[in-house]
């Protein structure tokens, strides 16, 4: 079942939506290139939807991690104003959500239960919470990074979690939450590598997902770069020796060695990656809420708990970033 983002929103392009069995390994993660289907506990399914409608003007802003101030008290779940997003997304009865289901740590597919979990998976639930009472009044949309400007702009979705980078381009035309995550560009190779990062892969295949910050780093680098739709397209290249390497941030390339063991991540981080959630750039006050979830998950212990089940082999002396609010 598919459900129609409100229409508070411009008129939206329409869409094909397919839903496509799954097919996992019996142990280790999701290893396919496109981890679909049934999630048990919501509805999902899969777009196709552009990257984007139109190439993004240059961006203007200072500081991308910026975000709305957030509410100073968070209403009872469905005491919400009338007309405000939020009143609109509880008349509706879920949170539609864009998200990963092959990112492992992040947002993929448990091979036991068939649901979705990770850390990203976690702030939606929180989210969900906050609105319904629920942490599962959620209907997952399971997209690549490169729909993910796409899917926001068209009206898909109401949120996207998915490793999601904030930058000053797509602050053109979405919004983003406050920065919930701080992660770093980094390389994966194989486990035999003398490698030691980007730098002594001259010449080298190195893949990356479309539509990412990340492929377009890639480009500064003297190494042949692979496109692929997904990270787990990369992966699978990496494991048919296609490619000599992947680059990505850190939080997914330590769920790829997780699932792989003749696979390493080298080097120091290339580069700043914050994550926000993604959402509609006239949803103001679903932004404004989402900000106060994020900053009650940092007090009450709830960021470090999940910190702690999902990354801690990052390392253990992590520490939520500070979220910088007055964008206006």
């Amino acid at each position: 079942m598919t459900a129609n983002v409100s229409s508070r929103t411009r008129a939206r392009t329409a869409v094909a939506a397919v839903l496509a069995a799954v097919t996992l390994a019996a142990c280790g993660g999701p290893s396919g290139l496109d981890d679909l289907g049934r999630e048990s506990a919501a509805v999902e399914t899969e777009t196709d939807a552009p990257a984007t409608s139109a190439p993004p003007a240059q961006a203007t802003c200072e500081d991308a991690t910026t975000s709305y101030d957030p509410l100073e008290v968070l209403p009872e779940p469905g005491q919400f104003p009338a007309g405000s997003t939020m009143a609109e997304i509880y008349e509706r009865g879920s949170l539609i959500a864009g998200i990963s289901a092959d990112t492992l740590l992040m947002g993929s597919r448990n091979p036991l239960t068939g649901e979705i979990e990770g850390f990203d998976v976690d702030v939606l639930r929180d989210v969900s919470t906050a609105i319904f009472g629920s942490p599962d009044r959620i209907q997952f949309r399971v997209i690549t990074s490169g729909q993910r400007v796409g899917v926001l702009e068209n009206g898909e979705v109401d949120v996207v979690a998915r490793t999601f980078s904030m930058t000053c381009t797509r602050w053109e035309t979405i919004a983003f939450s406050a920065e919930y995550y701080d992660a770093g560009q980094k390389v994966l190779v194989s486990a035999e590598s003398a490698a030691t990062g980007l730098d002594d892969l001259s010449g080298q295949r190195v893949c990356a997902p479309e539509g990412t910050t990340t492929l377009t780093r890639l480009e500064e680098y003297p190494v042949e770069v692979v496109p692929a739709r997904t990270h787990t397209a990369c992966l699978a290249l990496f494991q048919q020796s296609q490619v000599e390497a992947i680059t990505g941030d850190d939080t997914i390339l330590a769920g790829f060695a997780a699932q792989d063991p003749y696979a390493k991540v080298v080097g120091e981080a290339i580069s700043t990656e914050p994550y926000g959630l993604g959402l509609q750039a006239d949803d103001v006050d679903l932004v404004q809420l989402v900000n106060a979830v994020l900053a009650q998950r940092v007090a009450d212990g709830r960021w470090q708990a999940s910190y702690d089940r999902w990354l801690g082999v990052l390392g253990a002396d992590a520490v939520p970033p500070s979220p910088e609010y007055g964008r206006s």
